[in-house]
């Protein structure tokens, strides 16, 4: 009794020790968010004057001024339709190429994956020179589709490795089950395999829609007008070599980064099933 009670305290020491190292992460890691909303409120003074305190006023306009003089609002609408036709459309490739390579026997099966790994090896900027002269030659520079091309292919390699993991890991018996009731192929892909593959789809999803918001330098060289420059692009008209507006700044900083924040809160969850659920077989 005296040695249960005495590990059941020592139990309890260490769970408080390691609540208490959590909680130092929690706050290393979100004070720089905080931070930055509230230096969004700042005027440029207060920003180098008392950069820890609260603002004397709350500076809307900063907001307001990133919103309409900044082009911060047709910024986040371009985001938004290269980031949203990039997830629906490479989503929707990945599953299938990595459905036919996991479920289907096929001789080229593993040299064609082995090729889709391989492009992993290639980050997107080595390809800058070559896709800027292709593009320019056939006229898609400054267009939504010089941006949604190349993010569509780069998730090819990482992606299908995901899904291939994970439709590996779904018994064969749910598709000859729906083929002995009549279903096809295509079929059963449609209404069975996908609809209980949402972690995997959730997590490459998640993967995309973050490595495609945040993207810059693509954006910059292939884009040269308002109606086409996505966020981390318009960021880049606060700084100029005289004078940098950091309120409106930071204001427009808040606002790309807030859907970052949202759609992870709302698929964190669904991350780890994905992942651990693709990671078994391989």
């Amino acid at each position: 009794m005296a040695s249960y009670e005495k590990n059941r305290s020592k139990f309890k020491v260490s769970k408080l020790i390691l609540y208490i190292i959590l909680i130092i992460m929690a706050v290393v890691y979100l004070y720089p968010l905080i931070w930055l909303v509230i230096a969004s409120f700042k005027t440029n003074t207060e920003v180098f004057l008392s950069p820890f305190s609260f603002p004397a006023e709350m500076q809307w306009v900063n907001y307001e001024k990133a919103w309409n003089a900044g082009h911060i609002g047709q910024y986040f609408v371009n985001s938004v339709i290269v980031v949203g036709t990039v997830l629906v459309v490479s989503i929707l490739i990945n599953c299938m190429a990595a459905y036919a390579i996991a479920r289907m026997r096929w001789k080229l099966s593993g040299l064609v994956m082995g090729v889709f790994l391989s492009g992993m090896m290639v980050p997107i900027h080595v390809t800058l020179i070559p896709l800027f002269v292709l593009f320019s030659n056939i006229g898609l520079i400054d267009n939504y589709f010089s941006l949604i091309l190349p993010y569509i292919v780069f998730t090819f390699g990482q992606s299908i490795y995901i899904m291939r993991g994970f439709f590996g890991n779904l018994p064969k018996e749910m598709e000859e089950a729906a083929v002995i009731d009549g279903c096809s192929l295509w079929g059963a892909f449609w209404r069975i395999i996908l609809p209980i593959s949402t972690g995997g789809i959730f997590t490459i999803g998640l993967f995309t829609f973050n490595g495609t918001w945040n993207e810059l330098l693509v954006a910059k060289i292939f884009t040269n007008s308002n109606a086409v420059r996505t966020l981390p692009v318009g960021l880049t008209v606060f700084v100029g070599p005289n004078l940098t507006n950091y309120g409106p700044m930071l204001a427009a900083i808040v606002i790309a980064v807030l859907p970052t924040i949202i759609v992870y809160c709302c698929l964190s969850n669904k991350i780890v099933g994905g992942l651990t659920a693709g990671a078994v077989k391989g």
